[in-house]
């Protein structure tokens, strides 16, 4: 594809997204603006990744390290996410690129992005991976171990709780996904009710499912395939 049929494909596929965004939007009594679409580029190439800035897509999420520190040498501008699993030996650089991690899944990994932010002098703002589907191949902390591990992370000043992130089982009808968004809502709310922390995002649904998690109070979206099916390849 020239650069021209690319980036009307992408539009074309941007367009499609908010017009569902601004449907679930509606039935849920929410403003458009309460929700930051983030495009998970994690499949495409750097060529595609950097026509989003012009089409009004700041906010690009990778779960791979090094992907990350490729892109975000090529592509200014963006606010970048980090979305898969964050080994300790890759802190330092990640971080340095990072506006939110989404993937905070563990007390050890805590500690660790806990002293990157000490050493940097600014709290790294993390969300942290909850496993409300209870799928043993999925990271993220028991909901039921959340309270315990919430009062421990709060004791640590080079992390910012901004929130709580989770992803629902890959479901047929997206309707059945609500349970898990219902569940991660809940928990951000007794959280809050706790701990006086505000907790204001909830990062949850992707493409099959983010109406459903626009309906149950998402603040980000994370959206690839939808976005990039058949798109020019890493």
């Amino acid at each position: 594809m020239t650069d021209d049929e690319l980036k009307t494909v992408l539009r074309e596929r941007i367009s499609a997204v908010e017009v569902r965004m601004s449907a679930a939007c509606q039935r849920a009594g929410r403003v458009r603006s309460a929700i930051t679409l983030v495009a998970i580029t994690k499949t495409v190439s750097i060529r595609v990744a950097a026509m989003l800035p012009e089409l009004g897509i700041v906010d690009l999420g990778e779960n791979r390290p090094q992907e990350l520190w490729k892109k975000a040498a090529a592509i200014p501008g963006i606010r970048w996410h980090f979305t898969g699993h964050l080994q300790r030996n890759k802190i330092d650089p990640t971080l340095a690129l990072t506006t939110l991690i989404h993937t905070l899944d563990s007390e050890r990994l805590a500690l660790a992005v806990h002293e990157f932010g000490v050493k940097r002098g600014q709290p790294v703002p993390v969300l942290l991976e909850v496993n409300c589907s209870r799928e043993a191949a999925k990271g993220g902390f028991a909901p039921e171990e959340l309270p315990t591990v919430v009062d421990k992370l709060m004791a640590l000043s080079g992390l910012r709780l901004d929130g709580l992130m989770t992803m629902a089982a890959h479901e047929e009808h997206p309707e059945e996904c609500r349970p898990a968004f219902v569940e991660l809502r809940g928990l951000r709310d007794s959280l809050r009710t706790r701990t006086g922390l505000v907790l204001p995002q909830l990062s949850m649904g992707m493409s099959n499912d983010f109406g459903i998690a626009i309906e149950e109070g998402a603040t980000f979206i994370r959206v690839g395939t939808t976005l990039f099916a058949g798109l020019e390849a890493e």
